[in-house]
């Protein structure tokens, strides 16, 4: 993937085509699913969209008896227990899924936080990044094998607008000497696009593609440890908690674009790309406005992926794989440290 690969391709589908809209021609019968965040928001859409259309999902959840709820009706899923910001728990979420599976099609990285109060988890990490790059991270590289062993699978990441905040703070990025609740997010959401761009490139040889996707504006459960003044403040909704800002899009707008970067044959053959509204999006330049669309070229930087890639293996202790251009990855061993 080049800077050049980050442009738009004419797509169908737009800002406002719904989870729906994009699997109504979808079959997607014997294909499996793992769906991280899979029963509340974007995720829920998701689940509902994903075996709608004859796929099988596993939902790994923080609160399992709080998914199967919301999932009671959605036929064709199973709930698993697993804590992003618990690496302990995503080995074993994962070691129950290679149980189960022999191939995985589509790896769904949806769950995350956002513009949390300062949380340390481990030993010592900044929370946001944990749970949205570390967890999946290391959900990722658990799974490979599965994922190799479909010939053709595909992993979305959830990213953000959000990235255009900051890139990766090589020199602080548990924010040690300070903590500003928007920057961890923005870095968070910069390390998603980023390793999507290195799981691409390592992946390719064994059919694995991956992309990152900016789903766009909208209220769900991310905010939920956002004060209501504050998303007031912001324009995002009114005293009420009802939605005013503009250009703000439904739940089921909103997965559409992770949809379509798990089942468009417009992205066949194509991979470790950004993604928004349905379609590529174009670079931005640093100082163009965040609601203007667009990724930042630091976000699909291969050097930076690659970089960010080494500093979570030895962070995180996941089982790495590596890989020669033009050839499947091949799995090694590393042991973990702090950072």
């Amino acid at each position: 993937m080049t800077l050049t690969d980050q442009q738009p391709l004419g797509s169908p589908f737009s800002a406002v085509t719904t989870a729906e809209d994009i699997v109504a021609d979808r079959d997607l019968f014997g294909r499996t699913a793992v769906v991280t965040g899979g029963y509340s928001g974007l995720g829920l859409e998701t689940t509902r969209a994903l075996t709608a259309a004859g796929a099988r999902v596993v939902v790994p959840a923080r609160r399992p008896d709080v998914a199967r709820a919301a999932l009671q009706e959605v036929k064709g899923c199973e709930v698993i227990p697993m804590d992003l910001a618990d690496l302990g728990s995503v080995r074993s979420a994962a070691a129950h899924i290679s149980d189960c599976l022999d191939r995985l099609d589509l790896l769904m990285a949806i769950a995350g936080v956002m513009a949390t109060p300062e949380r340390r988890v481990g030993p010592g990490w900044e929370g946001q990044f944990t749970t949205n790059h570390f967890g999946h991270f290391m959900l990722a590289c658990e799974l490979y094998p599965l994922l190799a062993a479909a010939g053709g699978a595909r992993v979305v990441v959830n990213s953000s607008a959000g990235h255009t905040l900051t890139g990766i703070r090589w020199h602080d990025p548990h924010f040690r000497t300070g903590y500003d609740k928007w920057l961890a997010y923005g870095q968070a959401k910069t390390a998603n696009a980023l390793f999507a761009v290195h799981l691409d490139a390592l992946g390719q040889g064994d059919g694995v593609r991956a992309f990152a996707v900016h789903p766009g504006k909208i209220i769900t459960g991310l905010q939920r440890e956002m004060a209501l003044q504050e998303q007031i403040d912001r324009g995002w909704v009114d005293e009420h908690g009802n939605v005013v800002g503009a250009d703000f899009k439904t739940p089921a707008q909103g997965a559409a674009t992770g949809l379509w970067a798990a089942t468009s044959p417009l992205l066949d053959g194509r991979g470790g790309l950004y993604l928004e509204d349905c379609d590529i999006a174009r670079v931005s330049a640093p100082d163009t406005p965040m609601d203007d669309g667009g990724v930042r070229a630091y976000a699909v930087d291969p050097y930076d992926a690659a970089r960010l890639w080494d500093l979570s293996v030895f962070a995180t202790g996941a089982t790495p794989f590596t890989a020669t251009p033009g050839q499947p990855a091949r799995r090694s061993v590393a042991s973990g440290r702090e950072i």
